[in-house]
């Protein structure tokens, strides 16, 4: 790999580490997909970085337990899913929304839902 290009794919890598760390607080952002990005992209600039995220005591195992078994752990998608529809209710009761935007925000937000349901449970 040329070295603009690893330097491209190690600061997007460190990015979403900053946004998967940020997601752990807040409530809005997920966290595993940016791990699961960040992974990638260390695989492709360094393996070293790569090894460093998929062992880390905090991150990783979610991490190996998606690539080994394409899993999510029964507690990530319970809180996944209910902080949807927290989002979902807070959302509809300060905003106030029409039908049609609740609807279309409603499908937006059960698209991944569905697809973290359907996942494997470890």
């Amino acid at each position: 790999m040329n070295l603009p290009l690893r330097l491209l794919c190690l600061g997007l890598g460190w990015l979403m580490v900053g946004f998967a760390v940020a997601g752990i607080f807040l409530p809005v952002l997920p966290t595993t997909p940016f791990l699961l990005l960040a992974a990638g992209l260390f695989a492709r600039a360094s393996p070293r970085l790569e090894r460093w995220l998929l062992e880390h005591p905090t991150l990783g195992p979610s991490l190996r337990l998606w690539r080994d078994k394409r899993a999510i752990p029964a507690r990530a998608k319970t809180a996944a899913v209910a902080l949807m529809v927290t989002s979902f209710v807070f959302f509809c009761i300060a905003s106030k929304p029409s039908l049609s935007l609740a609807a279309v925000v409603a499908a937006a937000m059960l698209l991944p839902a569905l697809f973290i349901i359907t996942r494997p449970t470890a």
